[in-house]
């Protein structure tokens, strides 16, 4: 059974989430460790209170290479297949990247490539568009880019704010996370150029 090891920053509700699909027998992996570079994160203690391994690894005052050979010795000390991003605040070196090549998976909440970066449900819903949700990637060296693995449309209702916009694309976020790395830990997919073709 894969391993994976879970990069978080903050609350973990995609953690959980996933934790909750592999719990009910939907999602054949384990967890192997969860880590956060931030040490009051909820998304620890919420990995303590399911009896999962949760390290904090305190990135202030550390460049990115330094911080990153940090987390890649955790991980492979966990023995780790697959690192699961599931709000993780940081960027990745390129290192890291090398490490996990098509191994480092990643989910934001916009359709990609629209609405990069931070607050992507804010800057969409402030831009005016019919359709916003969330998408699977695989992460490379640089932001939100790597191949899309699955994606889902979340349509803008009239009497939206962004709260209520973001709540339901978190919805679907925790659908199609645990969905996406069935996928990529049972390797039904296969990468040709930017396009992921499932199989």
């Amino acid at each position: 059974m894969k391993r994976l090891g879970v990069m978080l920053s903050g609350r973990g509700s995609n953690f959980e989430a996933i934790a909750d699909r592999i719990a009910e027998g939907k999602l054949a992996a384990e967890i192997a460790v969860v880590i956060s570079n931030r040490p009051d994160a909820p998304g620890l203690e919420a990995a303590r209170r399911r009896g999962l391994k949760a390290v904090s690894l305190p990135s202030r005052g550390l460049d990115r290479e330094e911080y990153d050979r940090q987390t890649i010795a955790e991980l492979k000390a966990n023995n780790v297949d697959f690192v699961i991003l599931a709000g993780y605040m940081r960027l990745l070196s390129a290192t890291f990247i090398r490490e996990f090549p098509l191994r480092v998976l990643n989910i934001h909440p916009s359709l990609l490539p629209a609405f990069t970066g931070l607050d992507a449900q804010h800057q969409a819903f402030d831009y005016g568009v019919r359709f916003s949700g969330c998408t699977v990637h695989f992460v490379d060296e640089h932001l939100d880019n790597g191949p899309i693995i699955l994606q889902a449309a979340v349509p803008v209702e009239c009497d939206d704010t962004a709260e209520t916009l973001s709540a339901r694309i978190l919805q679907q976020e925790h659908r199609i996370y645990s969905e996406a790395i069935g996928i990529v830990v049972n390797g039904k997919f296969r990468v040709e150029g930017r396009r992921v073709v499932l199989s």
